[in-house]
């Protein structure tokens, strides 16, 4: 298994670390009916639940063009370390997002977009 596909593991594991945060610590979490629950959340644990939901969002593009560049046999060192990438900038949009600096984060957004179409145009040529 190539580095690039370990990392889709990573990266398809990494929203339930946003979710382990939005939710521990509190006594009064409803299992019941978690959704309810975290939509009243506030702070860290508010933006930690977005995070998680937009990691689940950025999965499934990224997973996509892993798996397109190996069935078109892309450059494996070239896509192992732009999945790499991907996943570096992920975990530090993650922690962006539970620091509340907004803007850095969205420019960290974009770099992972951006490493995601890189892994596709490596797949093209």
């Amino acid at each position: 298994m190539t580095i690039a596909f370990w990392c889709v593991f990573v990266a398809g594991v990494l929203p339930y670390a946003a979710t382990l945060i939005a939710k521990s610590g509190r006594r009064n979490f409803d299992n019941r009916d978690p959704r309810a629950w975290l939509a009243q959340q506030e702070g860290f644990r508010k933006r930690a639940n977005a995070a998680q939901l937009n990691s689940f969002e950025a999965f499934p593009f990224f997973a996509a063009a892993v798996i397109i560049a190996h069935i078109t046999k892309g450059q494996v060192p070239l896509v192992d370390t732009l999945a790499l990438l991907f996943v570096g900038a992920r975990v530090l949009y993650l922690a962006l997002y539970l620091a509340n600096l907004a803007s850095l984060r969205s420019l960290v957004w974009f770099v992972g977009l951006g490493l995601a179409v890189a892994i596709l145009i490596v797949a093209a040529i």
